[in-house]
């Protein structure tokens, strides 16, 4: 299967371009891989995914020469989406010129490479080159996982806390990837590595996560994260007894400059909001529930470490002196949206796992 990859500037547009282009490979029964990237992730995927052609979207060509180049070096494909096509979202015209381009190279005639739009004369001798295609780099592994919901198009799982999403350098096994491919088919929009994998929590925290088992249901469950059509929840345990019942913040989170794996507060960041209300109150914590009304890496974490209540356990934005929870305390606990394909309402929900449970049966009240 064929793998095209989009490269734009996270925006709704090309997300739904992409499923205007698979809604036409699916009509003319085309088996093609599509997904979009924000550029900040494009490149990591380039390096270590088998793309066939990457598209660079109108509004990010001033990165024209830096893919270009990249493409090059790794034998990829490589074109910019045409801007009238883009702005009018003709995913048929753009999916029609992806496949040509991929096409050229693979069609000869006379032991030549020729364009799309070569005529044929008498005696010309055409030749296909066919290529094996490739198996999957990630290992299926018969792990046992907490599955809550499932049917043709999704899974819902209740992640365990300790384990690792999907492989990546230092944890090529042993993941929730290596878990569910064991179980089921799943979306090959993110490629070998995250196959399935719409959002992500980290490894140390638990609780329930959205997994595509197709194309079709993986772009509209984008969709409705980025239209935050989906609501998701947290239970979080806190450093601090927090004095009002409930809270909004509203402070931006970009990547920490003199820490580039940690994220922070910065003005210049994404617009990031956390709502929270308060569950339980001891004397030197807080039980609280945490909602999303974006998805911001790390957010719960660094938005309640920004108001002087970071998470316990926290290795990273905790303070040195926290409780042993073995990583953060917090835990996805609803999940609540309309069905991608079907539109049917969906709301799980988790209690509070025994790890936060067992802690909080130490405080003092």
């Amino acid at each position: 299967m064929k793998k095209i990859m989009l490269v734009c500037s996270a925006g709704m547009s090309t997300s739904m371009l992409v499923s205007r282009m698979l809604k036409v490979a699916d009509e003319k029964n085309i088996e093609v891989s599509i997904f979009a990237k924000a550029e900040a992730q494009a490149e990591e995927v380039l390096e270590t995914e088998k793309i066939d052609l990457v598209l660079l979207g109108p509004q990010v060509k001033f990165l024209e020469e830096k893919y270009k180049e990249k493409c090059s070096q790794l034998g990829v494909k490589f074109s910019i989406i045409n801007i009238i096509d883009y702005g009018s979202m003709n995913g048929a015209k753009v999916l029609d010129d992806a496949l040509n381009l991929i096409s050229e190279g693979y069609i000869k005639v006379d032991g030549n490479s020729i364009k799309t739009n070569y005529k044929l004369k008498e005696g010309n001798v055409i030749t296909i080159e066919y290529k094996e295609p490739e198996e999957l780099d990630v290992v299926k592994q018969d792990i046992p996982i907490d599955i809550v919901y499932e049917d043709d198009d999704l899974i819902i799982v209740n992640k365990a806390k300790g384990m690792v999403v999907h492989p990546s350098v230092g944890h090529k096994d042993g993941t929730l990837v290596n878990a569910l491919l064991f179980h089921s088919e799943l979306s090959s929009i993110n490629g070998t590595i995250r196959p399935g994998i719409v959002h992500r929590i980290d490894k140390d925290t638990s609780g329930l996560l959205i997994v595509a088992k197709n194309d079709k249901a993986h772009v509209k469950l984008s969709e409705m994260i980025a239209n935050k059509d989906v609501k998701r929840k947290y239970y979080a345990l806190v450093h601090g007894s927090i004095k009002h019942d409930y809270g909004t913040i509203d402070a931006p989170i970009a990547r920490n400059p003199k820490e580039r794996k940690e994220m922070a507060i910065i003005d210049e960041g994404k617009p990031s909001i956390t709502h929270f209300k308060v569950i339980e109150r001891f004397e030197k914590y807080t039980l609280i529930e945490c909602e999303l009304e974006t998805g911001r890496t790390h957010q719960i974490r660094v938005h309640m470490k920004y108001i002087n209540h970071p998470l316990v356990g926290d290795p990273v934005y905790g303070p040195r002196k926290t409780l042993n929870t073995n990583g953060q305390s917090l835990h996805s606990k609803s999940i609540e949206f309309n069905h991608p394909i079907t539109g049917e309402h969906l709301y799980f929900e988790t209690e509070i796992p025994e790890y936060i449970v067992e802690t909080m049966s130490k405080l003092d009240k």
